[in-house]
């Protein structure tokens, strides 16, 4: 939960960053927030959470 958490909050800040930069325009950003919210109620969203669950796994085993 903690870690999903802090994904979420730092792709949040990752995003606002961009829109302010001019990298990115308020209306892919929104689409990009509505892919995000709309794939997690897909059957995908499982498999999703694994692989970034190993993935941070395996981050905080090479930083050990």
């Amino acid at each position: 939960m903690a870690i999903s958490l802090s994904v979420v909050l730092m792709l949040g800040i990752i995003l606002v960053v961009l829109m302010r930069g001019g990298s990115i325009k308020a209306g892919p950003a929104i689409v990009a927030v509505l892919f995000g919210f709309f794939l997690a109620s897909t059957g995908a969203a499982p498999d999703i959470r694994d692989f970034l669950d190993q993935l941070a796994e395996s981050i905080s085993a090479v930083g050990s």
